[in-house]
Protein backbone atom coordinates (compact mmCIF):
# COMPACT_ATOMS: atom_id res chain seq x y z
CA UNK A 1 0.00 0.00 0.00
CA UNK A 2 2.78 2.42 0.95
CA UNK A 3 4.60 2.02 -2.34
CA UNK A 4 1.34 2.57 -4.20
CA UNK A 5 0.73 5.76 -2.19
CA UNK A 6 4.29 6.92 -2.88
CA UNK A 7 3.94 6.35 -6.62
CA UNK A 8 0.52 8.03 -6.60
CA UNK A 9 1.87 11.16 -4.93
CA UNK A 10 4.92 11.29 -7.21
CA UNK A 11 2.58 10.95 -10.18
CA UNK A 12 0.46 13.85 -8.92
CA UNK A 13 3.58 16.00 -8.57
CA UNK A 14 4.58 15.20 -12.15
CA UNK A 15 1.07 15.97 -13.39
CA UNK A 16 1.01 19.24 -11.45
CA UNK A 17 4.37 20.20 -12.96
CA UNK A 18 2.99 19.63 -16.46
CA UNK A 19 -0.22 21.54 -15.70
CA UNK A 20 1.72 24.46 -14.24
CA UNK A 21 3.94 24.48 -17.33
CA UNK A 22 0.78 24.95 -19.40
CA UNK A 23 -0.19 27.89 -17.20
CA UNK A 24 -3.18 26.34 -15.44
CA UNK A 25 -1.72 26.57 -11.92
CA UNK A 26 -0.78 29.84 -10.16
CA UNK A 27 2.94 29.10 -9.95
CA UNK A 28 5.76 28.06 -12.26
CA UNK A 29 6.86 24.45 -12.66
CA UNK A 30 10.35 25.46 -11.58
CA UNK A 31 9.01 26.88 -8.32
CA UNK A 32 7.03 23.69 -7.72
CA UNK A 33 10.00 21.40 -8.34
CA UNK A 34 12.32 23.57 -6.25
CA UNK A 35 9.80 23.62 -3.41
CA UNK A 36 9.35 19.85 -3.56
CA UNK A 37 13.13 19.33 -3.56
CA UNK A 38 13.59 21.49 -0.46
CA UNK A 39 10.81 19.66 1.39
CA UNK A 40 12.02 16.18 0.41
CA UNK A 41 15.63 16.88 1.39
CA UNK A 42 14.60 18.55 4.64
CA UNK A 43 12.30 15.67 5.60
CA UNK A 44 14.95 13.06 4.79
CA UNK A 45 17.66 14.81 6.82
CA UNK A 46 15.46 15.56 9.84
CA UNK A 47 14.00 12.04 9.85
CA UNK A 48 17.50 10.54 9.73
CA UNK A 49 18.58 12.64 12.71
CA UNK A 50 15.52 11.77 14.79
CA UNK A 51 15.78 8.08 13.89
CA UNK A 52 19.37 8.04 15.15
CA UNK A 53 18.53 9.95 18.33
CA UNK A 54 15.51 7.78 19.17
CA UNK A 55 17.17 4.59 17.87
CA UNK A 56 14.15 3.88 15.70
CA UNK A 57 14.15 2.16 12.30
CA UNK A 58 14.01 4.76 9.51
CA UNK A 59 11.07 4.16 7.16
CA UNK A 60 12.04 5.71 3.84
CA UNK A 61 8.60 5.26 2.26
CA UNK A 62 6.89 7.14 5.07
CA UNK A 63 9.37 10.02 4.82
CA UNK A 64 8.82 10.54 1.11
CA UNK A 65 5.05 10.13 1.36
CA UNK A 66 4.87 12.87 3.99
CA UNK A 67 7.24 15.09 2.01
CA UNK A 68 5.21 14.76 -1.17
CA UNK A 69 1.97 15.50 0.69
CA UNK A 70 3.52 18.71 2.02
CA UNK A 71 4.72 19.62 -1.48
CA UNK A 72 1.17 19.18 -2.78
CA UNK A 73 -0.57 21.28 -0.12
CA UNK A 74 1.93 24.11 0.46
CA UNK A 75 2.09 26.85 -2.16
CA UNK A 76 5.57 27.04 -3.76
CA UNK A 77 7.33 30.40 -3.20
CA UNK A 78 7.92 32.65 -6.17
CA UNK A 79 11.18 31.84 -7.94
CA UNK A 80 12.08 35.54 -7.91
CA UNK A 81 11.85 35.57 -4.11
CA UNK A 82 12.31 31.89 -3.31
CA UNK A 83 14.52 32.43 -0.26
CA UNK A 84 11.66 34.24 1.50
CA UNK A 85 9.58 31.06 1.39
CA UNK A 86 12.32 28.71 2.57
CA UNK A 87 11.59 29.05 6.32
CA UNK A 88 8.01 27.85 5.80
CA UNK A 89 9.07 24.85 3.70
CA UNK A 90 11.83 23.82 6.10
CA UNK A 91 9.81 24.49 9.26
CA UNK A 92 6.91 22.39 7.99
CA UNK A 93 9.31 19.56 7.12
CA UNK A 94 10.93 19.69 10.56
CA UNK A 95 7.59 19.54 12.38
CA UNK A 96 6.28 16.74 10.17
CA UNK A 97 9.23 14.50 11.01
CA UNK A 98 9.49 15.62 14.64
CA UNK A 99 5.83 14.88 15.25
CA UNK A 100 6.37 11.21 14.38
CA UNK A 101 8.97 10.82 17.11
CA UNK A 102 8.08 13.36 19.80
CA UNK A 103 4.28 13.14 19.74
CA UNK A 104 4.17 9.37 19.79
CA UNK A 105 3.11 6.69 22.23
CA UNK A 106 5.18 3.53 22.43
CA UNK A 107 6.87 4.38 19.12
CA UNK A 108 3.57 4.95 17.28
CA UNK A 109 2.78 8.48 16.17
CA UNK A 110 -0.57 9.94 17.16
CA UNK A 111 -1.18 12.55 14.48
CA UNK A 112 -0.92 12.53 10.71
CA UNK A 113 2.56 14.09 10.24
CA UNK A 114 1.68 16.44 7.37
CA UNK A 115 -1.49 17.72 9.04
CA UNK A 116 0.32 18.21 12.33
CA UNK A 117 3.10 20.14 10.58
CA UNK A 118 0.89 22.70 8.83
CA UNK A 119 -1.15 23.28 11.98
CA UNK A 120 2.09 24.06 13.84
CA UNK A 121 3.37 26.39 11.13
CA UNK A 122 0.08 28.29 11.23
CA UNK A 123 0.43 28.70 14.99
CA UNK A 124 4.15 29.51 15.12
CA UNK A 125 4.98 31.48 11.96
CA UNK A 126 1.48 32.31 10.69
CA UNK A 127 2.00 30.31 7.48
CA UNK A 128 -0.75 27.91 6.42
CA UNK A 129 -1.24 25.24 3.79
CA UNK A 130 -3.15 26.42 0.74
CA UNK A 131 -4.17 22.90 -0.32
CA UNK A 132 -3.56 23.92 -3.93
CA UNK A 133 -3.76 20.28 -5.01
CA UNK A 134 -7.55 20.57 -4.80
CA UNK A 135 -7.65 22.16 -8.25
CA UNK A 136 -10.14 21.31 -10.97
CA UNK A 137 -7.37 20.36 -13.41
CA UNK A 138 -5.90 17.92 -10.88
CA UNK A 139 -9.23 16.25 -10.09
CA UNK A 140 -9.22 13.43 -12.70
CA UNK A 141 -5.75 12.30 -11.66
CA UNK A 142 -6.53 12.56 -7.95
CA UNK A 143 -9.67 10.47 -8.40
CA UNK A 144 -8.09 7.78 -10.57
CA UNK A 145 -5.19 7.02 -8.25
CA UNK A 146 -7.17 7.62 -5.07
CA UNK A 147 -9.78 5.00 -5.93
CA UNK A 148 -7.00 2.46 -6.47
CA UNK A 149 -5.62 3.15 -2.99
CA UNK A 150 -9.02 2.86 -1.29
CA UNK A 151 -9.67 -0.38 -3.18
CA UNK A 152 -6.25 -1.72 -2.21
CA UNK A 153 -6.81 -0.97 1.47
CA UNK A 154 -10.50 -1.98 1.43
CA UNK A 155 -11.44 1.23 3.20
CA UNK A 156 -14.69 2.05 1.40
CA UNK A 157 -16.44 2.21 4.77
CA UNK A 158 -14.13 4.99 5.94
CA UNK A 159 -14.14 6.86 2.63
CA UNK A 160 -17.92 6.96 2.22
CA UNK A 161 -18.68 7.71 5.87
CA UNK A 162 -16.37 10.72 5.66
CA UNK A 163 -17.57 11.81 2.22
CA UNK A 164 -21.27 11.71 3.14
CA UNK A 165 -20.73 13.35 6.54
CA UNK A 166 -18.65 16.13 4.98
CA UNK A 167 -21.32 16.88 2.37
CA UNK A 168 -24.07 16.87 5.03
CA UNK A 169 -22.05 19.20 7.25
CA UNK A 170 -21.23 21.60 4.42
CA UNK A 171 -24.82 21.59 3.14
CA UNK A 172 -26.14 22.13 6.66
CA UNK A 173 -24.11 25.30 7.08
CA UNK A 174 -25.07 26.34 3.55
CA UNK A 175 -28.80 26.18 4.32
CA UNK A 176 -28.30 27.96 7.64
CA UNK A 177 -26.62 30.82 5.83
CA UNK A 178 -29.10 30.69 2.95
CA UNK A 179 -26.34 30.25 0.37
CA UNK A 180 -26.63 28.52 -3.00
CA UNK A 181 -26.33 24.76 -2.23
CA UNK A 182 -25.66 23.74 -5.85
CA UNK A 183 -22.75 26.15 -6.12
CA UNK A 184 -21.32 25.13 -2.76
CA UNK A 185 -21.51 21.39 -3.52
CA UNK A 186 -19.92 21.99 -6.92
CA UNK A 187 -17.02 23.86 -5.39
CA UNK A 188 -16.64 21.24 -2.67
CA UNK A 189 -16.40 18.39 -5.15
CA UNK A 190 -14.45 20.05 -7.94
CA UNK A 191 -12.48 22.90 -6.41
CA UNK A 192 -11.52 21.74 -2.92
CA UNK A 193 -9.02 19.25 -1.45
CA UNK A 194 -11.82 16.99 -0.17
CA UNK A 195 -11.03 14.02 -2.42
CA UNK A 196 -7.25 14.27 -2.08
CA UNK A 197 -7.68 14.55 1.67
CA UNK A 198 -9.93 11.47 1.77
CA UNK A 199 -7.86 9.33 -0.58
CA UNK A 200 -4.41 9.90 0.89
CA UNK A 201 -4.55 11.49 4.36
CA UNK A 202 -7.74 10.27 5.98
CA UNK A 203 -7.11 6.59 5.29
CA UNK A 204 -3.49 6.57 6.51
CA UNK A 205 -3.48 3.15 8.25
CA UNK A 206 -1.43 4.06 11.32
CA UNK A 207 -3.82 6.82 12.47
CA UNK A 208 -7.12 5.08 11.69
CA UNK A 209 -9.15 2.91 14.11
CA UNK A 210 -8.88 -0.90 14.02
CA UNK A 211 -12.46 -2.02 13.28
CA UNK A 212 -15.13 -1.22 10.71
CA UNK A 213 -17.53 0.33 13.22
CA UNK A 214 -14.85 2.59 14.69
CA UNK A 215 -13.62 3.55 11.21
CA UNK A 216 -17.14 4.63 10.27
CA UNK A 217 -17.38 6.71 13.45
CA UNK A 218 -13.97 8.20 12.67
CA UNK A 219 -15.01 9.08 9.12
CA UNK A 220 -18.22 10.72 10.34
CA UNK A 221 -16.40 12.79 12.98
CA UNK A 222 -13.77 14.06 10.54
CA UNK A 223 -16.43 14.66 7.88
CA UNK A 224 -18.61 16.75 10.20
CA UNK A 225 -15.56 18.78 11.26
CA UNK A 226 -14.41 19.24 7.64
CA UNK A 227 -16.91 22.02 6.80
CA UNK A 228 -14.94 25.26 6.36
CA UNK A 229 -17.91 27.23 7.78
CA UNK A 230 -17.46 25.51 11.15
CA UNK A 231 -15.66 27.66 13.68
CA UNK A 232 -15.04 28.12 17.39
CA UNK A 233 -14.67 31.82 17.97
CA UNK A 234 -12.17 33.19 15.45
CA UNK A 235 -10.74 29.75 14.62
CA UNK A 236 -12.28 28.21 11.48
CA UNK A 237 -12.04 24.58 10.54
CA UNK A 238 -9.43 23.50 8.02
CA UNK A 239 -8.75 20.02 6.61
CA UNK A 240 -5.70 19.62 8.85
CA UNK A 241 -7.60 20.60 12.01
CA UNK A 242 -10.44 18.22 11.15
CA UNK A 243 -7.94 15.40 10.69
CA UNK A 244 -6.12 16.07 13.98
CA UNK A 245 -9.50 16.04 15.73
CA UNK A 246 -10.18 12.62 14.21
CA UNK A 247 -6.67 11.40 15.08
CA UNK A 248 -7.38 12.03 18.75
CA UNK A 249 -10.52 9.88 18.53
CA UNK A 250 -8.54 7.18 16.73
CA UNK A 251 -5.80 7.22 19.35
CA UNK A 252 -8.31 6.85 22.17
CA UNK A 253 -10.07 3.90 20.51
CA UNK A 254 -7.08 2.02 19.04
CA UNK A 255 -4.40 -0.31 20.40
CA UNK A 256 -1.56 1.82 21.68
CA UNK A 257 1.93 1.80 20.24
CA UNK A 258 4.24 -0.47 18.33
CA UNK A 259 5.51 -3.84 19.45
CA UNK A 260 9.14 -4.91 19.24
CA UNK A 261 9.18 -8.64 18.59
CA UNK A 262 12.29 -10.78 19.02
CA UNK A 263 12.60 -14.01 17.02
CA UNK A 264 12.56 -16.98 19.37
CA UNK A 265 12.13 -19.89 16.98
CA UNK A 266 11.89 -20.53 13.24
CA UNK A 267 10.98 -23.88 11.76
CA UNK A 268 9.80 -25.47 8.54
CA UNK A 269 6.26 -26.77 9.10
CA UNK A 270 5.26 -27.71 5.55
CA UNK A 271 6.47 -27.42 1.99
CA UNK A 272 7.97 -23.91 1.63
CA UNK A 273 6.08 -22.80 4.76
CA UNK A 274 7.71 -21.56 7.94
CA UNK A 275 6.48 -20.81 11.43
CA UNK A 276 8.09 -17.84 13.17
CA UNK A 277 7.73 -17.59 16.94
CA UNK A 278 8.40 -14.17 18.49
CA UNK A 279 8.60 -13.01 22.08
CA UNK A 280 7.08 -9.57 22.71
CA UNK A 281 8.50 -6.85 24.93
CA UNK A 282 5.02 -6.38 26.40
CA UNK A 283 1.71 -8.22 26.35
CA UNK A 284 -0.13 -8.21 23.04
CA UNK A 285 -3.90 -8.08 23.55
CA UNK A 286 -5.92 -9.09 20.49
CA UNK A 287 -8.88 -11.12 19.28
CA UNK A 288 -8.29 -14.38 17.40
CA UNK A 289 -8.26 -13.63 13.66
CA UNK A 290 -6.87 -10.10 13.82
CA UNK A 291 -3.76 -8.94 11.97
CA UNK A 292 -0.72 -6.72 12.45
CA UNK A 293 1.34 -4.58 10.13
CA UNK A 294 4.88 -5.95 10.28
CA UNK A 295 7.88 -3.74 9.54
CA UNK A 296 11.24 -5.25 8.66
CA UNK A 297 13.79 -2.68 7.58
CA UNK A 298 16.35 -4.05 5.12
CA UNK A 299 18.76 -2.82 2.51
CA UNK A 300 17.86 -2.71 -1.16
CA UNK A 301 14.14 -3.16 -0.61
CA UNK A 302 12.17 -3.77 -3.79
CA UNK A 303 9.12 -1.86 -4.97
CA UNK A 304 6.92 -3.73 -2.49
CA UNK A 305 8.56 -1.96 0.44
CA UNK A 306 9.47 -2.90 4.01
CA UNK A 307 6.00 -3.42 5.53
CA UNK A 308 3.43 -6.20 5.26
CA UNK A 309 0.10 -7.16 6.79
CA UNK A 310 0.05 -10.65 8.30
CA UNK A 311 -2.61 -12.35 10.40
CA UNK A 312 -1.49 -13.44 13.86
CA UNK A 313 -1.42 -17.25 13.84
CA UNK A 314 -1.14 -17.60 17.61
CA UNK A 315 -4.02 -17.48 20.07
CA UNK A 316 -4.34 -14.72 22.70
CA UNK A 317 -3.97 -17.55 25.21
CA UNK A 318 -0.42 -18.27 24.03
CA UNK A 319 2.58 -16.41 25.38
CA UNK A 320 4.46 -15.98 22.10
CA UNK A 321 3.39 -14.34 18.85
CA UNK A 322 3.22 -16.80 15.97
CA UNK A 323 3.51 -15.94 12.28
CA UNK A 324 2.96 -18.51 9.54
CA UNK A 325 4.42 -17.60 6.14
CA UNK A 326 4.46 -19.31 2.76
CA UNK A 327 7.54 -18.60 0.65
CA UNK A 328 7.08 -18.55 -3.11
CA UNK A 329 9.56 -18.38 -5.95
CA UNK A 330 10.72 -14.86 -6.80
CA UNK A 331 9.89 -13.75 -3.27
CA UNK A 332 9.96 -10.07 -2.40
CA UNK A 333 12.95 -8.55 -0.63
CA UNK A 334 10.78 -8.42 2.50
CA UNK A 335 10.12 -12.16 2.39
CA UNK A 336 13.79 -12.90 1.72
CA UNK A 337 14.82 -10.76 4.69
CA UNK A 338 12.18 -12.42 6.86
CA UNK A 339 13.44 -15.85 5.87
CA UNK A 340 17.00 -14.79 6.69
CA UNK A 341 16.18 -13.74 10.27
CA UNK A 342 18.31 -15.31 12.97
CA UNK A 343 17.28 -16.13 16.53
CA UNK A 344 17.32 -12.89 18.52
CA UNK A 345 16.69 -10.62 15.52
CA UNK A 346 13.91 -8.06 15.91
CA UNK A 347 10.97 -6.87 13.85
CA UNK A 348 8.39 -4.24 14.74
CA UNK A 349 4.64 -4.64 14.52
CA UNK A 350 1.78 -2.17 14.83
CA UNK A 351 -1.74 -1.36 13.64
CA UNK A 352 -3.43 -4.28 15.35
CA UNK A 353 -6.79 -4.43 13.59
CA UNK A 354 -9.40 -6.57 11.89
CA UNK A 355 -13.06 -7.62 12.01
CA UNK A 356 -12.34 -11.20 10.94
CA UNK A 357 -13.10 -12.50 14.43
CA UNK A 358 -15.45 -15.02 16.02
CA UNK A 359 -19.08 -13.91 16.42
CA UNK A 360 -20.17 -12.80 19.88
CA UNK A 361 -23.09 -15.24 19.68
CA UNK A 362 -21.51 -18.54 20.71
CA UNK A 363 -24.49 -20.49 19.39
CA UNK A 364 -24.06 -19.23 15.84
CA UNK A 365 -23.17 -21.98 13.38
CA UNK A 366 -19.90 -21.28 11.55
CA UNK A 367 -18.13 -22.50 8.41
CA UNK A 368 -14.42 -21.86 7.81
CA UNK A 369 -13.12 -22.03 4.22
CA UNK A 370 -9.33 -21.80 3.93
CA UNK A 371 -6.79 -22.18 1.18
CA UNK A 372 -3.06 -22.65 1.77
CA UNK A 373 -1.50 -20.35 4.34
CA UNK A 374 -4.87 -18.60 4.61
CA UNK A 375 -5.42 -21.07 7.44
CA UNK A 376 -3.55 -18.87 9.95
CA UNK A 377 -6.56 -16.92 11.33
CA UNK A 378 -8.40 -20.21 11.86
CA UNK A 379 -5.39 -21.63 13.69
CA UNK A 380 -5.64 -18.63 16.05
CA UNK A 381 -9.39 -19.05 16.56
CA UNK A 382 -9.43 -22.81 17.06
CA UNK A 383 -6.41 -22.81 19.38
CA UNK A 384 -8.22 -20.15 21.43
CA UNK A 385 -11.35 -22.33 21.62
CA UNK A 386 -9.24 -25.33 22.64
CA UNK A 387 -7.47 -23.44 25.40
CA UNK A 388 -10.78 -22.04 26.67
CA UNK A 389 -12.51 -25.42 26.22
CA UNK A 390 -15.24 -23.54 24.38
CA UNK A 391 -17.37 -25.64 22.05
CA UNK A 392 -18.92 -24.09 18.94
CA UNK A 393 -20.64 -25.60 15.92
CA UNK A 394 -17.84 -25.24 13.33
CA UNK A 395 -17.04 -26.91 10.03
CA UNK A 396 -13.56 -26.30 8.59
CA UNK A 397 -12.74 -27.01 4.94
CA UNK A 398 -9.01 -26.53 4.46
CA UNK A 399 -7.81 -26.96 0.86
CA UNK A 400 -4.23 -27.38 -0.37
CA UNK A 401 -2.41 -28.27 -3.56
CA UNK A 402 -0.86 -31.33 -1.91
CA UNK A 403 -0.79 -33.13 1.42
CA UNK A 404 2.70 -31.72 1.97
CA UNK A 405 1.19 -28.22 2.22
CA UNK A 406 -1.05 -28.96 5.21
CA UNK A 407 0.02 -27.12 8.38
CA UNK A 408 -1.00 -27.27 12.05
CA UNK A 409 -2.49 -30.76 11.62
CA UNK A 410 -2.15 -31.43 15.36
CA UNK A 411 -4.49 -28.49 16.05
CA UNK A 412 -7.19 -29.83 13.71
CA UNK A 413 -6.91 -33.37 15.14
CA UNK A 414 -7.23 -32.08 18.70
CA UNK A 415 -10.15 -29.82 17.77
CA UNK A 416 -12.04 -32.74 16.23
CA UNK A 417 -11.43 -34.90 19.29
CA UNK A 418 -12.09 -32.37 22.07
CA UNK A 419 -14.47 -29.82 20.55
CA UNK A 420 -16.26 -31.86 17.91
CA UNK A 421 -15.22 -29.49 15.12
CA UNK A 422 -15.66 -31.09 11.71
CA UNK A 423 -12.44 -30.80 9.67
CA UNK A 424 -12.12 -31.69 5.99
CA UNK A 425 -8.78 -31.26 4.18
CA UNK A 426 -9.30 -31.78 0.43
CA UNK A 427 -6.43 -31.78 -2.04
CA UNK A 428 -7.30 -29.41 -4.85
CA UNK A 429 -10.09 -26.88 -5.20
CA UNK A 430 -13.12 -26.53 -2.97
CA UNK A 431 -16.17 -27.03 -5.17
CA UNK A 432 -19.85 -26.20 -4.85
CA UNK A 433 -20.68 -29.89 -4.55
CA UNK A 434 -18.11 -30.32 -1.78
CA UNK A 435 -19.60 -27.46 0.23
CA UNK A 436 -23.16 -28.76 -0.17
CA UNK A 437 -22.13 -32.31 0.79
CA UNK A 438 -19.87 -31.32 3.71
CA UNK A 439 -22.09 -28.54 5.06
CA UNK A 440 -25.73 -29.51 4.36
CA UNK A 441 -27.00 -26.71 6.62
CA UNK A 442 -24.85 -24.10 4.82
CA UNK A 443 -27.70 -21.56 4.65
CA UNK A 444 -27.74 -21.40 8.45
CA UNK A 445 -24.02 -20.74 8.83
CA UNK A 446 -21.78 -17.70 8.97
CA UNK A 447 -18.98 -18.24 6.43
CA UNK A 448 -15.39 -17.12 7.02
CA UNK A 449 -13.12 -17.21 3.97
CA UNK A 450 -9.34 -16.80 4.07
CA UNK A 451 -6.63 -17.40 1.50
CA UNK A 452 -5.22 -15.97 -1.72
CA UNK A 453 -7.35 -13.13 -3.05
CA UNK A 454 -8.40 -14.96 -6.23
CA UNK A 455 -9.47 -17.98 -4.18
CA UNK A 456 -11.47 -15.85 -1.75
CA UNK A 457 -13.29 -14.16 -4.64
CA UNK A 458 -14.07 -17.54 -6.21
CA UNK A 459 -15.41 -18.98 -2.94
CA UNK A 460 -17.59 -15.93 -2.42
CA UNK A 461 -19.20 -16.46 -5.82
CA UNK A 462 -19.70 -20.18 -5.18
CA UNK A 463 -21.47 -19.80 -1.84
CA UNK A 464 -23.56 -16.88 -3.08
CA UNK A 465 -24.69 -19.02 -6.02
CA UNK A 466 -25.93 -21.74 -3.66
CA UNK A 467 -27.99 -19.28 -1.65
CA UNK A 468 -25.72 -17.90 1.09
CA UNK A 469 -26.51 -14.24 1.75
CA UNK A 470 -23.79 -11.61 1.54
CA UNK A 471 -24.45 -10.74 5.20
CA UNK A 472 -23.40 -14.30 6.10
CA UNK A 473 -19.94 -13.96 4.52
CA UNK A 474 -16.80 -12.57 6.16
CA UNK A 475 -13.47 -12.37 4.33
CA UNK A 476 -10.00 -11.86 5.75
CA UNK A 477 -8.20 -8.57 5.08
CA UNK A 478 -5.93 -8.91 2.05
CA UNK A 479 -4.09 -5.79 0.79
CA UNK A 480 -1.78 -7.68 -1.54
CA UNK A 481 0.89 -10.35 -1.76
CA UNK A 482 4.34 -10.01 -0.23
Amino acid sequence: MYRLALYYLAFLLIVATAISFLGFLPFSPFALLASAAVIIISCAVVNYIFARVFKAPANVESVYITALILALIINPPLISNFSAGLPFLIWASVWAMAGKFILSFRKKHIFNPAAFAVVLTALTINQSASWWVGDLYMLPFITLGGLLIVKKLLRWDLFFSFFIAALISILGFTFLRESDPVSIVGKTLFESPLLFFAFIMLIEPITTPPTKFLRICYGILVGLAFAPQLHIGPVYSTPELALLFGNIFSFLTSPKGRYVLKLKEKKLIAKETYDFLFSAERSLSFEPGQYLEWTLGHRHSDNRGVRRYFTIASSPTEEDVRLGVKFYENASSFKKSLGALEIGDEVTASQLAGDFVLPKNKNKKIAFLAGGIGITPFRSMIKYLLDKNEKRDIVLIYANKSAEDIVYAYIWDTAEEKLGIKVVCPIGFITKEMIIQTIPDFKERLFYISGPHAMVTTFQKIIKNIGVKNSQIKTDFFPGYA
